[in-house]
């Protein structure tokens, strides 16, 4: 089902600063990007109200699809939409996709499916999502999703009228036992340059460098479900992640303005973020945007690890 339509790109280049600004592409036709996985040598990117699964390769040009819903119109009504906001590769390779769990019922779900059109199966979320509810959770926004040796790790954002964001961590397959299954919710305090609250919007886990790499954005919203003014975006870099999990709570070690870099970053709500290459010293990370118009943008970004 892919779709060959109109795509702009621009390649940028710059040898004065350690974190650089390497390509940008737009996807016009790629509604509400929220989330993005790299495999194989493959871009997996998912919408928020998208139905399809975009594949594109290492130069971000479109090569594949995957059809989630058979449905007529590119764009899922907002009312019924699951918001996919999250993307990660299963320890058997298998794309996990998940609902923010914002609006029940239509965003209590979650989908397994193939990297390449196939087997596909829905799960229902609503026990798990109707606990962390009950438990300190009554506006949840599960945005970011990542595996580790460990398990997993979910993110809910917060918003301006519950400044909180917090990691959770999960056992694998936590959906086959919902009603009982464990995990362990961490605030994470993330100080930037900017009083606006900043959400995370994704993770994204290295097993090289047990390293965790959150997308944050910030948005005048006091809801979760509801969009605002769009302001500033963050990468933030969190050391030894594999014990994250025994923590009262989490400090990025580092946190990066994205508009310090470079300032086409303006404006530009970073959804989610994944790494294509790492070497000692840098990571290769391609980000994100959707600025609630209907499409898409992506950024490669060579980022410094320290």
């Amino acid at each position: 089902m892919l779709k060959y339509l109109p795509i702009f790109s621009f390649l940028l280049f710059s040898c004065s600063v350690k974190d650089q600004l390497k390509q940008i592409r737009g996807i016009p036709y790629y509604s509400s990007a929220s989330g993005i996985e790299y495999l194989n040598n493959q871009l997996y990117i998912i919408g928020d109200d998208a139905n399809y699964i975009l594949i594109l390769d290492k130069e971000l040009l479109p090569i594949d699809s995957i059809l989630l819903q058979d449905k007529a119109e590119n764009r899922i009504p907002k009312t019924i939409k699951p918001d996919l906001e999250c993307i990660s590769v299963t320890p058997e390779g298998k794309l996990l996709l998940m609902g923010s769990g914002s609006k029940p019922p239509f965003r209590d779900i979650a989908w397994l499916t193939d990297t390449v059109p196939g087997k596909m199966d829905s799960i229902k979320l609503d026990t798990f999502y109707s606990r962390l509810r009950e438990n300190g959770f009554p506006l949840l926004n599960i945005e970011g999703l990542c595996h580790t040796p460990n398990g997993i790790i979910i993110s809910n954002r917060g918003n301006q009228s519950i400044p909180e964001n917090h990691l959770l961590f999960l056992e694998n397959n936590f959906w086959q036992n919902q009603s009982s299954c464990s995990y362990n919710a961490i605030p994470v305090i993330i100080q930037n340059d900017n009083k606006s609250f900043g959400g995370v919007s994704g993770l994204y886990y290295s097993s090289i460098s047990d390293k965790l790499i959150l997308s944050v954005s910030t948005e005048d919203t006091q809801s979760n479900t509801e969009d605002g003014e769009i302001g500033k975006s963050y990468l933030c870099i969190i050391n030894n992640a594999s014990i994250l999990k025994n923590r009262k709570a989490i400090i990025p070690d580092r946190v990066i303005d994205l508009e310090a870099i470079d300032s086409r970053f303006y404006k530009q709500k970073i959804e989610s973020v994944c790494i294509m290459e790492e070497t000692k010293n840098n990571f290769l990370l391609t980000l994100v945007a959707d600025n609630d118009n209907g499409s898409s943008t992506l950024f490669k970004v060579l980022i410094h690890k320290d």
